[in-house]
């Protein structure tokens, strides 16, 4: 079996690489911080640097925060780009811009290796149980090849068409996400200001047309004022959004839901919690008891 890389190893790398390893595979390992990297080391894997992660590895996964960090990693000085190889590929988990990611796919087809956009949805549960889902951008072929890999921690792997498609398809599932968590923290704060009990809201409406993953998350964190351990940040939700809204001026879309989302999402994080959980969006919403 190949060498597999793996760099970024944050909320939603770490139980990923934790999956490749308890499936049985050689996972070489790179961090910013160093001390992610070699916390990995008793479950198996190798802490390397990019570049001995690409003079070594055959399939290599991204899990990192924004664009300018798969850029950074990617053709940074110290970066993949300079030990890239014909036959490899690049496999990104992160959920980037994707006029960028075309851009990127570029760059690595020049040193003869391969990209595939490949975001995922679930968050940290899904990641930790394997049940995350896939959508997939680029060749194919490329696909086909990292898919046994996907399968550590997927569920479903859907190929979406080519290079961007993938964070195409993920700016859509966030949108959705971002705007459903907001209306969400309505809910339970209409709830409690009318007199009912919000901590029942989630069992009560559950295999019902309002119920969904997040629904089930949110809802009861935010009832309870219970918001640890993260699960996703105000931050990445946001970064999501403001793709969401530049894709929109490419295309033309109409996206106000969106739009008021952001500004709302934004409002969130100028109150000191843009690394807090996504269930702090309540905070807009709560009495001065409840928050």
């Amino acid at each position: 079996m190949p060498t597999l890389g793996f760099a970024g190893l944050g909320l939603m790398g770490t139980p990923l690489a934790r999956r490749l390893l308890a499936a049985g595979h050689a996972v070489w390992v790179w961090n910013r911080s160093l001390d992610k990297a070699e916390a990995l080391r008793a479950d198996g894997a190798q802490p390397a640097t990019l570049m001995e992660m690409a003079a070594t590895c055959e399939i290599i996964f991204l899990c990192l925060a924004d664009t300018a960090a798969v850029q950074e990693v990617v053709s940074g000085a110290q970066g993949l780009r300079a030990s890239l190889r014909p036959g490899q590929v690049v496999v990104d988990l992160s959920s980037i811009d994707p006029a960028a990611t075309r851009t990127l796919a570029e760059t690595v087809a020049t040193c003869g290796a391969r990209w595939v956009d490949a975001p995922v949805s679930g968050g940290v549960r899904g990641a930790q149980e394997g049940r995350l889902v896939v959508m997939a951008g680029g060749e194919a072929a490329a696909l086909e090849r990292v898919r046994p890999y996907l399968a550590a921690f997927a569920q479903r792997v859907t190929h979406m068409g080519g290079s961007g498609a993938g964070q195409l398809t993920k700016v859509c599932n966030q949108l959705i996400v971002a705007t459903q968590s907001l209306l969400i923290a309505e809910a339970v704060s209409l709830a409690e200001r009318s007199g009912v009990d919000a901590s029942l809201l989630a069992p009560a409406l559950a295999g019902g047309f309002a119920d969904s993953l997040p629904f089930q998350i949110l809802a009861p964190r935010m009832a309870h004022r219970s918001h640890a351990p993260v699960q996703w940040k105000v931050s990445t939700l946001l970064k999501d959004l403001e793709n969401a809204l530049q894709v929109a001026r490419s295309c033309e879309a109409a996206v106000p839901l969106a739009a008021l989302a952001t500004q709302l999402m934004r409002m969130v994080a100028a109150g000191g919690r843009s690394e807090a959980d996504l269930s702090e969006v309540i905070a807009l919403y709560a009495t001065a008891e409840g928050a």
